[in-house]
């Protein structure tokens, strides 16, 4: 079989879970992976036989992906912000909607003249660790400590950390206990969070890629409080958020208004921003600081 051929029938063995163009882009990722050449080395060598070994892997992976199983988990990997990170079912897929809110994180220190300085970040809900990583990456002088309720997780975040050659702070944390771990007994100049936000009733719309291999306990909330992470928080912020510092969150885009509003009522300037596809997306949290 060549890189052609292999690329052209997993494409197609795809047809029926993904739009035409995402199906390439996965058969694309695959074979990238098993044959180790760059996109331009393929083009310039399309009839280069795989291995057997490389077939048998090939095989394995179609029928993971033909099971709904994302490309990432399958490959054990994706990139973020442009820093290889290890996936598994521990841990979300990163999204570029994410990588939307990292980025408005730092244009927001950069403003502030603040990507050179000390600061105390907190990542919570930090699963794979990609969040804490990029910003560990492009604030090399702050400190940035990793909460997550999952040990699993927290794991896969500790590989990436060394995959990176970043040091950042992992904890194991509930937030919803309200308890403050000791470590956190600093104050944080940011806080940054992509808390589980979708509602538990809206799993039957929900792609069987998401809802059957990603982890639950980080997608969903109950239908009764979707707002009990941002809540939460809030609360936390209170405590131990430095007087200029900021909360940058990442939201679900039928709460976004009602999420702003929850801050703008306890006295907390609140402003909403759009991602790339135009949703209310973002949240940027301030109290006693002007807007950068």
């Amino acid at each position: 079989m060549t890189i052609k051929s292999a690329a052209q029938q997993l494409q197609f063995s795809l047809a029926a879970i993904y739009e035409p163009e995402e199906a390439k882009n996965v058969a694309d990722l695959v074979i990238g992976k098993l044959t180790g050449m760059s996109r331009s080395e393929r083009i310039c060598y399309p009839e280069k036989l795989l291995s057997p070994p490389q077939e048998t892997r090939y095989f394995d992976y179609r029928e993971q992906l033909k099971a709904h199983r994302p490309v990432q988990y399958v490959l054990g990997e994706t990139e973020f912000y442009g820093l290889p990170l290890i996936v598994d079912e521990s841990v979300l897929i990163p999204r570029p909607e994410t990588e939307e809110l990292v980025d408005s994180c730092l244009k927001w220190l950069a403003r502030n003249n603040q990507t050179e300085k000390p600061l105390n970040i907190l990542d919570i809900g930090t699963g794979s660790g990609c969040i804490a990583l990029a910003l560990k990456k492009n604030a090399p002088e702050s400190a940035v400590f990793a909460a997550d309720i999952s040990a699993a997780a927290l794991k896969t975040a500790e590989k990436n950390a060394a995959l990176n050659h970043l040091d950042i702070r992992l904890l194991q944390w509930n937030i919803l206990t309200g308890a403050i771990p000791p470590i956190l007994s600093r104050k944080i100049d940011l806080i940054i969070s992509n808390p589980p936000y979708i509602t538990v009733a809206e799993k039957p719309s929900m792609a069987a890629h998401v809802l059957d291999f990603e982890p639950h306990q980080a997608l969903f909330v109950t239908n009764q409080d979707p707002l009990q992470f941002y809540k939460s928080i809030e609360q936390l912020a209170g405590e131990i958020l430095s007087p200029a510092g900021a909360l940058f969150f990442e939201l679900h885009e039928q709460f976004a208004a009602e999420t702003r509003r929850y801050f703008a009522d306890r006295g907390w300037q609140a402003i909403l921003s759009k991602d790339f596809q135009g949703k209310d997306r973002m949240l940027v949290v301030m109290k006693g600081c002007v807007a950068g």
